[in-house]
């Protein structure tokens, strides 16, 4: 018999696999104040959901599509439009038109709230060599640019002035974002990818003295958030995916009181 043939040691990789991956991205999320274009990107995917089944095609193709797009929208948009005005706009529209279309879908049976906040104990042995291969391109990704990325984040100019096209950093965040909430629909679902940006990097934030040792701990907060939210999810009998989160909500809450 195979470790993998456990239903909870499946989930606990998976698990696991987006943390390592959300978590260090989610760093930069908190530090260029986008967590409402984690939030868009992630509500998007699911008119990628319905994309994927109209077309017969995987689930993390039509997400990535979809979450590829938003990005490109909000990177390009109208000098006229303000980032929260195109966010909201592009957020709210594509999830309304994700939930239409998928209506629309004649011979599939679709369980949507799987989607909507994630279906981790149903993850495939497939899935876990999408959801791992995803976490290292995103890592890879972050450990090439890091650099210029953080350089970027801190300031625009001393950017431009070291070489470094800042736009061009920017689409490296979006890409990595992409690929993050492709592989994390199946483990948290549309409605909580962006807390596992956001609160594991939150979390580190008091606890680091560098960017890099935020990146790590937030890594760290991460993995533990998925072990503690899968034990309590089996001991009480609650949603896997929303477990998770109130882990690592949790957790940000004990790191707050302890430096106060």
């Amino acid at each position: 018999m195979s470790l993998l043939d456990s239903f909870l040691v499946r989930a606990t990789l998976a698990g696991i696999g987006v943390a390592i991956a959300a978590a260090p991205l989610g760093c930069f999320v908190v530090w260029r104040r986008m967590a409402f274009f984690g939030d868009a990107t992630a509500h998007a995917a699911i008119l990628g959901v319905a994309l994927a089944l109209a077309l017969d095609l995987p689930i993390f193709g039509g997400v990535l599509v979809i979450a590829l797009a938003m990005a490109l929208f909000v990177t390009w948009r109208s000098a006229s439009q303000s980032v929260d005005t195109a966010l909201g706009v592009a957020s709210h529209s594509a999830l309304a038109a994700g939930l239409v279309a998928v209506s629309f879908l004649d011979g599939v049976r679709i369980d949507i709230e799987a989607f909507l906040f994630g279906d981790i104990l149903a993850v495939g042995r497939t899935d876990l060599v999408v959801i791992w291969l995803g976490a290292l391109m995103v890592a890879g990704l972050l450990s090439w640019r890091w650099h210029a990325l953080l350089t970027a984040t801190l300031n625009e100019d001393l950017a431009s002035a070291a070489g470094i096209n800042p736009k061009r950093e920017q689409l490296v965040l979006t890409l990595a974002l992409a690929i993050v909430v492709a592989v994390a629909i199946k483990v948290v679902g549309a409605l909580l990818i962006s807390a596992m940006l956001i609160i594991p990097a939150a979390a580190a934030r008091p606890l680091a003295e560098t960017p890099e040792r935020m990146a790590l701990f937030a890594s760290l907060i991460g993995v533990l958030s998925v072990v503690a939210g899968l034990a309590g999810a089996w001991f009480l009998d609650t949603p896997a995916g929303p477990s998770i989160v109130c882990a690592a909500a949790l957790i940000f809450l004990g790191v707050s009181a302890l430096r106060r």
